[in-house]
């Protein structure tokens, strides 16, 4: 019912025999907003962090910082 709401076979999903979702990234939902509804951030990364991620990881922590610049509590230059 929800595929026919949206009309989602002119955007090229589609269902599977199993009902999950193509391509395997789609995700589609009905929302609901309430005046009573309370919302919530995550804070910003620490250096700490971000060292610990890109040691995990296996990556170069100049990428790391790149990718995850807009999430940093500090400036890495």
């Amino acid at each position: 019912m929800l595929f026919d709401l949206l009309e989602a076979d002119k955007l090229g999903l589609a269902l599977t025999e199993s009902f999950a979702m193509t391509p395997a990234a789609s995700v589609s939902g009905l929302i609901f907003a309430s005046p009573e509804a309370k919302y919530f951030s995550v804070g910003r990364v620490g250096k700490d962090q971000i060292e610990d991620y890109a040691k995990r990881r296996g990556m170069d922590l100049a990428e790391i910082e790149r990718w995850l610049r807009p999430n940093l509590a500090y400036d890495p230059d």
